[in-house]
């Protein structure tokens, strides 16, 4: 697992790198429309969905968005929840979902916290295992696991599943 702003050995070349900031572009799609489009209740162009830049964090657990990508997306709030923000104050916000979110030949589904205004969007840690993606350190981007190309494989215990 890579952090930012650390240093780091990359496995394959036995170079340091540091890794700085990673963004990467992504999809965000409300999953309740999602469903009632496959069910035939909506049009498939009615799906609502938004690409954006996140910063990639496994400092953070889940998927964090802000009220306009929210505005956008209109997912259900499932709770209200306290969260501690990276500068230490702790603040209320809606948690959401289900939403779908797409990297490359990649997706997964997870909620996300929502924070307010314009804040920075943040694909944390369970959303980035979700799709089995990777940090590219030499090329400080993210990047499908080069182990499984062709679909994710998640590993929960001894057992595998295979996307």
């Amino acid at each position: 697992m890579f952090f930012q702003n650390e240093f780091i050995y990359s496995i394959n070349s036995r170079k340091l790198y540091f890794i700085g900031n990673v963004y990467a572009e992504i999809e965000l799609i409300n999953g309740d429309d999602l469903c009632q489009a496959r069910r035939g209740e909506i049009d498939p162009d009615e799906v609502r969905k938004i690409r954006i830049i996140a910063l990639v964090d496994m400092d953070v657990a889940n998927m964090v968005i802000n009220e306009n990508i929210q505005e956008t997306l209109q997912l259900p709030v499932k709770d209200h929840r306290k969260v501690q923000l990276k500068n230490g104050n702790i603040t209320s916000c809606d948690l959401i979902g289900p939403l779908d979110i797409r990297f490359e030949n990649r997706h997964t589904i997870c909620q996300a916290y929502v924070l307010p205004g314009n804040s920075e969007p943040i694909l944390g840690l369970i959303p980035f295992g979700g799709m089995d993606v990777v940090i590219d350190p030499a090329q400080q981007k993210l990047v499908v696991n080069p182990k499984h190309p062709d679909g994710a494989i998640f590993r929960t215990g001894k057992l595998v599943i295979v996307q």
